[in-house]
Formats: C-alpha cells, sequence, structure tokens
C-alpha cells in the first residue's frame, strides 16, 4: 500500500515529469527523477510520463530500457500516462520503424489518435477503480486499438477505452498529472507488486 511504498521513480527524460513529481509530493510520497539505469535500483514504481514517446524511446539508454522491463517482469508497478502508455504498449499501430516500445503490456496503440495539440480537451472520466469521476486531459492522446483478455478496462471516454491495467501495470491515455485530482495517482501507489 501507499504507506509503505515511500520512493517512486518518474523517467524524467522529456516531457511533463515535473508535473507527475508534484503530484507524487502532493501524495506525500517521494518522487525520484530516474535518468539512468543505476537509478531504478532507489525506487519501488515508476511512472512513464507523457511527452513525446519517440524522443523518449531514443533517449533511453539501452541499459535502462532492460531494468525497466526486469523491474515490471519481477513485479514492479508501472504507470505510464499518454506517451508512457505507447511506450507501454507491445505494438503501435502508427510508430516510427525505429521506435521500439517497452511492450509491458499486451496492448496495441495508436499515437496522437485525438488529433494535434490545438485538438486537446478536458473532460471527466468515470472509474470505479478511483471511486467516481476525475477530470482528465487529454493532449495528442493515445488510442487502444487491441489488447488481450487479461487487461482490464477502468474507464473509458465516449465509445474509447482510456484507462487500462493489467497486473501491476496501469497505462492511461491522458494525464492526471494536469489536474489537482490525484486518485489515479493513489489508486497507482495502492497497487502491490502483484505479478500476473
Amino acid at each position: 500500500m501507499s504507506s509503505t511504498r515511500r520512493r517512486v521513480g518518474v523517467l524524467a527524460l522529456q516531457g511533463d515529469f515535473r508535473e507527475h513529481l508534484a503530484a507524487l509530493r502532493a501524495c506525500e510520497v517521494e518522487g525520484v527523477p530516474i535518468r539512468l539505469a543505476a537509478d531504478l535500483e532507489a525506487v519501488d514504481a515508476l511512472i512513464l510520463p507523457g511527452g513525446e514517446s519517440t524522443t523518449m524511446a531514443h533517449l533511453m539508454e539501452p541499459t535502462l530500457k532492460q531494468s525497466i522491463q526486469q523491474r515490471a517482469a519481477a513485479g514492479m508497478p508501472v504507470l505510464g500516462t499518454c506517451a508512457g502508455m505507447i511506450l507501454m504498449a507491445r505494438e503501435i499501430a502508427d510508430g516510427r520503424p525505429d521506435q521500439e516500445p517497452l511492450k509491458l503490456m499486451d496492448i496495441g496503440v495508436r499515437r496522437n489518435a485525438y488529433g494535434r495539440q490545438i485538438d486537446s480537451f478536458e473532460a471527466d472520466v468515470a472509474s470505479p477503480a478511483i471511486g467516481g469521476s476525475a477530470p482528465a486531459v487529454f493532449i495528442r492522446a493515445p488510442q487502444l486499438t487491441q489488447h488481450s483478455p487479461d487487461v482490464e478496462e477502468l474507464a473509458r471516454h465516449g465509445d474509447q477505452i482510456v484507462a487500462i491495467k493489467q497486473g501491476n501495470r496501469l497505462a492511461l491515455a491522458f494525464h492526471p498529472e494536469l489536474t489537482p485530482d490525484r486518485r489515479w495517482h493513489q489508486y497507482f501507489l495502492s497497487l502491490n507488486g502483484e505479478t500476473r
């Protein structure tokens, strides 16, 4: 539970990692910027933030990628938001040939499915996982195109699934860190190190 998980890493190569670190502080949890594989050894969970998924994938050292994959397979909880959701996917429908995702979840996604930056919007998204409705910011959000049967749907916006969970991994197509509501972060912090 959140009372025992005191250090949560946030991938800090690019994107809105500062906002996630601030959200963790608001949850009274220590956030640790993660840039190298060695940084990952000091944390109990990891957040992959929103930003530019292609850039993040290229900036990530191979040893860090491997460490994330190994730690996730061993039960470390991982949260991916927007670009982080893309990084967690097994398949990217419109990804560049050199864009290699981390393959942490059995999902397929389409990048920028909601349009360009100017098409960004905020909407309320309801989920039993967080006990009701919370604001969600969609910025060039990815779209879930496929998922295996053991991927659990947590929330929808219209007819699109926008929040999913698979074992110890949570992926959101939106940015909870850009709102003052901390329930998605608190839900993530409540995940124990279960493996699927």
